[in-house]
């Protein structure tokens, strides 16, 4: 197939963020696909190509990261619109994959898979507008109808939907019980990690503070939603009750500062608390390698609950123990599998005793690795779940092609109808 995959923020393993999409693309070029991504960069301003692992890339010069305001957040979706419409539209292609976030990204998919007359497969990765009005990202009641608007909109006009997590594809099927969605959930990359090890026995040999110390690590965003300032108050805690206990901070967000500024009131920023900038993924290996427990932190609120955190299926890929600030079925899983610690929503306090017991327990640490290591291998290894990404597009290629309405020509008052020849 010839498959033109949107995505905006595509990222490749030279680059800080997730690599879902770059994994799942290369896979398709090794299967005899080919496939264009478009997607948006900003440096420069005008279109560039490159070839990443045999996928054709069309970087869009639309500017974005995880400390823009919501505003300007907006502003870069509509312009990626844009922009992505134009170059969607004049490749040829058998298929449409359009990820999300943001849902706005169904726009350009549509009008593509429209203009070639193709199907568009929908991936969904976290429930919109859900999260954003949860969030208060969309306050006033015309911005609410018109994302409510676009979600219908955009689930209609796919041919398939894919959905991140179990809770996703349920709340989908509960408004749009017409919409056929397939869970397709992030995955570990046991390959890339398969070298965790002895790159994390290199960052503790070359970091002091480090050494032979307990590391719990958040390697993510630092946004509104994710809660960060969770770990912060953690830490204070830890510093008391076991000192030697290092938790580090990787990655960027509009929320750094206000994290930075609470870990230097509070006395840990530097003392037992790390805050490092983000780092390409193939760094980010080397970081879960020397931890003893990965997070995963969300702000306790049910819409938050459905998410599929790359960084704990990356921690499985390592054979790392995952603890969660919030409930939902990432909670569930480990709990069920033993596979970590599910930490009590806003009592830092207590998170603070079991992660201080949970480190320091030789037999716990054991059993809740190879737990994680069993969970990343059986469950959510990535070349299998890639079995069934590509299983619902060769599904959906094979699905009724949409209809493209003509418009009437109008001379004067007259409408006159082309013919058919």
């Amino acid at each position: 197939m010839r498959i033109t995959y949107i995505h905006q923020h595509f990222k490749t393993p030279a680059m800080a963020g997730g690599t879902r999409s770059y994994e799942f693309a290369r896979r398709l070029v090794e299967h005899g696909h080919e496939v264009h991504v478009i997607t948006g960069h900003p440096d420069g301003d005008r279109t560039r190509i490159s070839t990443e692992s045999g996928i054709v890339v069309h970087w869009l010069p639309v500017n974005y990261d995880n400390s823009m305001t919501y505003g300007r957040r907006l502003w870069s979706f509509f312009d990626f619109v844009r922009r992505a419409a134009a170059v969607a539209g004049r490749l040829r292609h058998d298929l449409v994959f359009a990820t999300s976030t943001p849902l706005t990204v169904a726009i350009p998919g549509a009008y593509a898979a429209l203009r070639r007359r193709v199907p568009m497969v929908l991936e969904v990765r976290d429930v919109w507008p859900e999260t954003p009005i949860a969030l208060g990202a969309l306050r006033s009641p015309p911005s609410r109808w018109a994302a409510l608007r676009l979600e219908a909109w955009a689930y209609r006009r796919a041919a398939r939907v894919i959905a991140l997590s179990p809770g996703m594809a349920e709340s989908i099927q509960r408004r749009f019980p017409d919409v056929t969605v397939t869970v397709v959930p992030n995955s570990s990359d046991r390959a890339l990690f398969a070298g965790a090890d002895r790159a994390g026995e290199e960052v503790r040999r070359r970091t002091p503070w480090l050494g032979d110390r307990p590391l719990v690590l958040y390697a993510g965003t630092l946004g509104r939603a994710n809660g960060v300032d969770y770990l912060v108050r953690m830490a204070a805690r830890l510093a008391d009750r076991d000192p030697d206990v290092r938790v580090v901070i990787l990655g960027d967000g509009m929320m750094r500062d206000q994290i930075r500024d609470l870990a230097a009131e509070l006395g840990v920023l530097d003392r037992n608390l790390f805050m490092l900038g983000p780092v390409p993924k193939s760094e980010v290996v080397a970081f879960f390698g020397a931890c003893d427990l990965a997070v995963s932190a969300f702000v306790n609120i049910p819409e938050l609950r459905n998410n599929s955190p790359n960084k704990v299926f990356d921690a499985f890929a390592a054979g790392r123990p995952v603890a969660v600030t919030h409930g939902g079925w990432i909670a569930d899983l480990i709990a069920a599998n033993a596979a970590g610690l599910v930490l009590p929503p806003d009592d830092p306090e207590g998170a603070a005793a079991a992660v201080a017991a949970f480190v320091r327990d030789g037999a716990a640490m054991t059993g809740a690795r190879e737990a994680a290591s069993a969970l990343g291998r059986d469950r959510f290894d990535r070349d299998l779940l890639f079995q069934d990404f590509e299983r619902v597009l060769t599904e959906a290629r094979r699905a009724p092609r949409p209809r493209r309405t003509r418009r009437p020509h109008r001379a004067g008052r007259r409408t006159v109808r082309r013919a058919g020849r």
